[in-house]
């Protein structure tokens, strides 16, 4: 309704201003007005140098941006391949600007040098063959250039060598929300589908397959340092996308289907938090924190909690209503810390067993209770 309404008023307001337009058209009836449409010399100035403010503009607000903003971009990575995105990023960026800043500030200065005068009168070339072929052969060997290094890096991020000691992880994607299962020590998942969801079984786990008897569901990611992890990722309902910034590492999860991603972290959870940077990222959300809870006590609230810096899975697919909210936490072991975890977890075989006990025992104490009933009928039939 609230859509509709703010629908309806944007129209109003556009048949008030056109309305608004008419009027002033009529109050210049009868003055003097140039009203044959053809610029002139007046005209080409004023765009001549409007030309020049845009782009004092562009220049302005991209040096406020970096300024301002500049400080929230990922820095140091937490991936073993993490530099070798960031160095590739950086090379598109700085070939970016330079392009950028050639291209623009000459297009701006051309169209205020050459505006129009009256009679003046533009040269035209049917064609410069050298001209032609700078433009063309130096962007093709730039691109030639970026495309082969990012080829190179795609390869050397996204190949993984099936005979290596790898940590084998599957990302279970559903709406609104991540679930983790790990292959266990025969390092292989279970088979897996929608049709054995049941109960406890969410993720769908073949528990008839040899494979998936020491497998484990978690709803929080540990992963080891030091030591690659072969993630594979489903999703149960819609199109979504594993995200985690501080690796370097995104990959869609595409019903029906099962797509792979692999990475070795470099940091623990803990070390991450020591780096300087992100010692005083973290003070500075907590000092923003603080003043905004001063407020909120002040109105009977309760203050806000200290921010604690975690490396996160996020959904960067929109994938609903509660999509911003679609994360999972990782933690990042040491190698001994991560075994003592895994050995704590209970198998999913082991969960789906005794989800199961209660019931039959129910239906045990039913059949129980029936023959106590019987039992005592047939006495008091003997009775009498």
């Amino acid at each position: 309704m609230t859509s509709l309404l703010v629908i309806i008023v944007l129209v109003l307001l556009a048949v008030a201003l056109w309305q608004l337009t008419k009027i002033f058209d009529l109050t210049q009836v009868g003055s003097r007005s140039d009203s044959s449409e053809v610029a002139n010399d007046n005209d080409n100035n004023v765009q001549g140098y409007l030309m020049f403010g845009f782009l004092a503009f562009i220049y302005i607000f991209s040096i406020y941006g970096l300024i301002s903003w500049g400080g929230l971009v990922l820095k140091v990575p937490a991936s073993a391949h993490g530099a070798l995105v960031d160095n590739l990023m950086n090379i598109s960026w700085v070939l970016l600007f330079i392009v950028q800043a050639i291209t623009q500030v000459l297009l701006h200065y051309f169209a205020f040098k050459y505006r129009g005068k009256k009679g003046q009168k533009a040269l035209y070339f049917a064609d410069n063959n050298k001209l032609e072929a700078v433009w063309s052969i130096i962007p093709a060997i730039v691109l030639a250039g970026l495309i082969l290094y990012g080829l190179y890096a795609w390869t050397n991020i996204m190949f993984i060598d099936e005979e290596e000691d790898t940590v084998v992880v599957e990302l279970y994607a559903q709406q609104f929300k991540w679930t983790a299962r790990y292959a266990g020590e025969d390092n292989v998942l279970g088979k897996a589908n929608v049709r054995y969801i049941e109960g406890i079984n969410t993720l769908g786990v073949d528990l008839s397959d040899p494979y998936a008897q020491d497998d484990i569901v978690v709803s929080e990611l540990h992963i080891p340092k030091g030591k690659k992890v072969h993630f594979k990722m489903r999703s149960q309902d819609v199109l979504h996308s594993a995200y985690m910034p501080h690796f370097r590492a995104q990959m869609n999860c595409v019903p029906g289907m099962v797509t792979e991603f692999a990475f070795e972290p470099v940091y623990t959870t803990a070390e991450y938090r020591e780096l300087p940077y992100m010692v005083e990222k973290v003070a500075n959300i907590n000092a923003l924190r603080a003043k905004k809870s001063t407020d909120i006590v002040a109105k009977g609230g309760t203050a806000l909690d200290p921010y604690t810096f975690d490396y996160l899975l996020l959904c960067n697919k929109i994938c609903g209503t509660s999509h911003y909210n679609m994360q999972m936490k990782i933690i990042v072991d040491t190698p001994e810390d991560y075994k003592k975890w895994l050995a704590e977890q209970v198998l999913l075989a082991q969960q789906v067993k005794e989800a199961a006990t209660p019931a039959k025992t129910e239906v045990l104490a039913d059949n129980v209770s029936a023959n106590m009933k019987d039992t005592i009928a047939v006495s008091v039939i003997a009775k009498k």
